[in-house]
């Protein structure tokens, strides 16, 4: 399997959110972890990161266990740090605190040398109205390209 294929979305994240910054962040995890990862065997549901100590974590991912692991398998559901340069969190840490926001992973892939990148997203809650519109605009681009098809 080719390494830029392995693509996970988070979309609920933008259903639920309105995306207002991105960043792309390092993650650290075991050689297991990453495996599970070029299978696509990753969920999203109920995740956030968080900031602990000035450094900024992912709580609530699943990552299922490496069916070849054996007794070196990881925890599935276990606090991963992200790796982002100090002038990146200080900013980052300043936006959430000051408008009461934010931060959900969006989508994570493998870079070009290889690693395993995490797009995170900083982002405001939409309110129902919102998650209605946002269904309409989808169905009616649905339509207009259904329209040009023919």
């Amino acid at each position: 399997m080719d390494d830029k294929s392995v693509r996970v979305r988070n979309k609920r994240a933008f259903f639920d959110y309105e995306i207002l910054d991105k960043y792309i962040a390092g993650i650290q995890l075991y050689g297991t972890e990453v495996k599970s990862i070029r299978e696509s065997k990753i969920s999203f549901t109920d995740s956030y990161c968080i900031f602990i100590n000035n450094e900024l974590w992912l709580r609530g991912i699943h990552i299922a266990e490496y069916k070849f692991g054996s007794y070196n398998n990881h925890t599935p559901k276990r606090d991963r740090k992200l790796l982002l340069n100090k002038k990146e969190l200080i900013k980052i840490q300043k936006k959430v605190k000051e408008k009461s926001l934010t931060i959900v992973p969006l989508n994570i892939f493998f870079s070009n040398s290889g690693f395993v990148k995490l797009e995170i997203g900083i982002a405001r809650g939409k309110k129902q109205f919102d998650k209605r519109e946002t269904l309409k605009q989808k169905d009616s681009k649905r339509d207009m390209d259904r329209a040009m098809k023919f």
